[in-house]
């Protein structure tokens, strides 16, 4: 509502012809566009943080979006340094579209049995920058809190839905600002330290869903994280809102921390044999259960 309203003042007074362009990760460019009167001249630029670092700029289309506008938004990203990818406009956009595929997954393997610690070394390990828990506590849990609790409405009730993060928050637990989140943070230093209240939460999700917690090895972990992001490459493809699959690894590279020397989510799993995809993907529908949405692998590996 704050956007919409800050778009009809700048539509007018800006002069004809001006590129509108919206800064955000998440928010719909085209229910911004519908309030001015030339949605053919609004965009989204998305900067990833720290934006004066990070060299990665998704530039969302817009359904009207016309495109000169779109290419004066690929040659800015150009001349700031930046990588500019084009992505359609979709929750998420490419990069937290699929990011959100890779966390839930990882999500769901702390209610089968792995600790978050874990699940942050299996990945580091592979080489990822940092693993999901240690992100989240970064960034503050609070700011996904607050996402789950605008979409609680309209959440299906049949779909899988971990709750720990929520738990988390409500005992004061937001990351590492309050020196606690998945981890501890004795004396406020930045070492991470397990600890048994998060335990004790994950284990109490784990008996309420009914399930048997198993060890999940390292190489099950990396393996389930990333099958997770290959089917949701899959449908972004599909869907057209990635406009070739190797933008995709493009932005998880350069905003995600995903480790270069493996090329990406769509590069690894090329290198996969297709059985092997199809039967891990196979096994990720029956962890997810209702509302899993299966991508067709063909167009994504080529």
């Amino acid at each position: 509502a704050v956007k919409q309203a800050v778009f009809r003042q700048i539509d007018a007074h800006a002069r004809p012809g001006a590129v509108l362009a919206t800064n955000t990760s998440y928010l719909d460019i085209d229910d911004i566009a519908a309030v001015t009167s030339r949605p053919q001249d609004l965009l989204g630029l998305h900067f990833f943080s720290p934006a004066n670092v990070m060299k990665l700029l998704e530039v969302v289309r817009g359904a009207r979006t016309a495109p000169d506008v779109l290419a004066t938004g690929m040659e800015l990203g150009r001349r700031l340094k930046k990588l500019p990818v084009l992505c359609g406009n979709a929750f998420g956009f490419i990069g937290n579209r699929i990011y959100n595929a890779y966390r839930k997954q990882c999500e769901f393997m702390l209610e089968d049995g792995a600790w978050p610690e874990e699940v942050d070394q299996a990945l580091t390990g592979m080489g990822f920058a940092m693993g999901p828990f240690a992100v989240a506590d970064l960034s503050g849990l609070d700011i996904a809190w607050r996402m789950r609790k605008a979409q609680a409405a309209t959440r299906d009730p049949r779909e899988r839905y971990v709750a720990i993060l929520d738990r988390l928050c409500e005992q004061g637990r937001l990351g590492r600002k309050t020196g606690a989140g998945y981890y501890a943070y004795p004396d406020g230093k930045p070492q991470r330290a397990t600890d048994a209240t998060v335990r004790a939460i994950i284990e109490q999700a784990s008996a309420e869903r009914g399930l048997a917690r198993q060890t999940l090895t390292p190489e099950q972990i990396r393996r389930r994280a990333l099958l997770a992001m290959v089917n949701e490459a899959a449908l972004l493809l599909a869907e057209g809102v990635a406009v070739r699959a190797s933008d995709i690894d493009v932005v998880l590279v350069q905003g995600y921390g995903f480790p270069r020397w493996e090329g990406g989510p769509v590069f690894w799993a090329r290198q996969q044999e297709r059985a092997e995809l199809e039967r891990g993907i196979d096994g990720l529908a029956a962890i997810v259960g209702h509302g899993f949405v299966r991508g067709d692998l063909t167009p994504l590996l080529g």
